[in-house]
């Protein structure tokens, strides 16, 4: 393909060239036309004489529209060492006009006039804004290179069905209706297949899959997301660590030229819940949860006299050698009452005196020393919580967030990884008062307690891991159980009566009658990964044709009502027809 850049060169010079292009803006000067022109490569300088059969044509013709031009390259006199082409220029000689273009809704330039809404809407015009653009490209060459690492080491990339059994695995399943009355399920993850691919003995497998989740959405979710997806026989953790560590470094290596740290930090779920409120601590920031307990066993007041007890927790978080003012405890306050705080306590201390808060008559000097002691500072705003062991974590979890932001903190380094391990095996849901898998039914438990994982369900252990960003789950994975009688224990554990069993997970227990390989795996978020390197606001900005934040696509306008012939046929009837 013969692109912009490819055709602006010394050896084509004074010579002539055809480009096929974009037009990105025009301006008349006197006998002349400068137009810059851009494809998919970048953009050109071209020159229009009045001589040219063409000149009123193009001096009429409207910006984004479609041409081909040929004429002579020549070297431009006034240089633009910003682009890549800025040493030349094309004189135009011949030029066909393909598709004349309207005018656009919005500006097509990185900073546009338009909404985000109206950039859905018309999504293929906002993918010709150079930094969109640029991203989808960055997607393609990313994954290339993963497809090139993973390959060099053996794995074999095998696609899986996307019309599936319904299974429980944690989200909302998209359901497919059928013309027999029954229901096929989109996947939330290839999961049982890759498991089933390592017992056809398929080694090594990876697949760039398209995954599906019908859940509450965010900056870093969309209902349908890419995953890398990948699954290993005969290893452990310790061999996936090194292996991703080792992909990750050549990955970051090839498309950014950026080296990462060979070895990532490994965290303790509960040191990472304890030391930042949070399975995903973003460890670029030293800040960290502090224990105060014992600081104010000996106060008067009521509220740290009634917390002494083994139910209440009282933890702090220090701010070294800043201070916040009265705006950003309102904004973190309402950021810790967000997450379920009944109230946070504030101190600034500046050379070891308090000089305002929300608690300057309840805090002595001495108890505010002793806490920026653990700091090891002076000067410094001390924020507190008092709750429950699961409350007080989640609350000052979200204040470290929120302060990291409200204060423009700068990170320490621009990459942090870290693998979170030692998971527990079981989450209990409030909703469906049960313990349920905290990752999911085949992760195998922590050898330490593959005799009591289900009689002692609060303090199981999973082999399970997940490996954090710049305090995003990037990836997550396990060691899968492949014994067929533990794995019937395990969903036993979770209220599955044997017939239930039978029905949803019948043909996997089947297949574990005929040998099965120890094997694990790990899938990672495309789109996160991309968000975070390209340092974009949300995951849409990575994603060719994203779904609004609602869930909804503006350009297609779904979803959206099915035709009556069609639901008849599926058996289905809308809500407000049912009887």
């Amino acid at each position: 393909m013969n692109t912009i850049i490819k055709l602006c060169n010394k050896e084509n010079l004074n010579h002539t060239i055809n480009v096929n292009c974009w037009i990105k803006k025009k301006r008349k000067l006197g006998s002349m036309i400068f137009m810059d022109v851009y494809d998919t490569s970048g953009i050109l300088q071209v020159v229009v004489e009045e001589s040219n059969k063409n000149f009123d044509l193009i001096n009429s013709i409207p910006k984004e529209s479609v041409i081909s031009i040929t004429g002579k390259l020549v070297e431009r006199k006034d240089k633009n060492y910003n682009i890549p082409t800025g040493e030349y220029e094309l004189i135009a000689d011949v030029i066909e006009i393909y598709s004349k273009s309207e005018l656009p809704p919005f500006l097509i330039q990185v900073e546009t006039d338009a909404l985000e809404e109206k950039r859905l809407q018309y999504r293929y015009l906002d993918l010709r804004r150079e930094n969109v653009h640029n991203n989808i490209k960055f997607r393609s060459k990313f994954i290339h290179e993963i497809r090139i690492f993973l390959h060099s080491k053996e794995f074999c990339e095998i696609e899986t069905p996307i019309l599936s059994k319904q299974t429980p695995e944690g989200a909302r399943d998209y359901l497919v209706p059928t013309r027999n009355k029954n229901f096929y399920a989109l996947p939330q993850s290839p999961q049982i297949f890759k498991q089933l691919l390592m017992v056809s003995g398929f080694q090594r497998y990876f697949q760039i899959a398209r995954c599906f989740r019908d859940e509450d959405l965010r900056a870093d979710r969309q209902p349908e997301f890419t995953q890398l997806d990948m699954e290993f026989s005969f290893i452990d953790e310790e061999y996936i660590f090194n292996f991703i560590e080792e992909m990750w470094n050549q990955v970051f290596k090839k498309v950014l030229n950026y080296d990462i740290p060979k070895k990532f930090a490994r965290m303790s779920y509960k040191d990472a819940i304890e030391r930042f409120g949070s399975d995903k601590p973003d460890t670029r920031y030293d800040i960290e949860i502090l224990d105060v307990k014992e600081i104010f066993k000996s106060s008067s007041f009521d509220l740290f006299k009634n917390a002494m007890n083994d139910e209440t927790f009282i933890k702090a978080i220090v701010l070294p050698n800043k201070l916040i003012d009265k705006k950003n405890y309102k904004n973190i306050e309402k950021y810790a009452k967000d997450n379920g705080a009944k109230g946070l306590i504030w101190i600034n201390v500046e050379n070891n005196k308090i000089t305002e808060g929300s608690a300057i008559k309840i805090i002595s000097e001495i108890e505010a020393i002793e806490i920026l002691k653990k700091e090891s500072c002076s000067t410094g705003t001390i924020l507190i919580s008092i709750d429950s062991y699961n409350q007080v974590h989640k609350i000052l979890g979200s204040v470290r967030t929120s302060l990291i932001n409200e204060m423009n903190l700068e990170p320490k380094n621009r990459f942090s990884f870290l693998w979170v391990i030692d998971w527990p095996l079981y989450e209990y849901s409030e909703a469906d008062n049960r313990y349920v898998s905290a990752h999911h039914p085949f992760t195998s438990p922590s050898l330490k307690c593959i005799e009591s994982f289900d009689k002692d369900k609060l303090n199981a252990k999973a082999r399970a891991y997940d490996l954090v960003l710049n305090g995003y789950e990037i990836g997550g994975g396990s060691i899968r159980i492949y014994d067929r009688e533990l794995q019937k224990r395990v969903f036993a554990s979770l209220g599955l009566s044997e017939e239930e069993i039978n029905k949803k997970f019948g043909f996997m227990i089947n297949a574990f009658k005929y040998g099965v390989p120890p094997h694990g795996g790990i899938a990672f978020g495309i789109e996160r990964i991309l968000m975070i390197l390209l340092e974009t606001e949300t995951i849409r900005d990575v994603i060719a044709f994203p779904k609004n934040s609602s869930g909804y696509d503006l350009m297609q306008d779904a979803p959206s009502n099915i035709d009556e012939t069609l639901l008849k046929e599926l058996g289905l009837k809308k809500d407000d027809e049912k009887n």
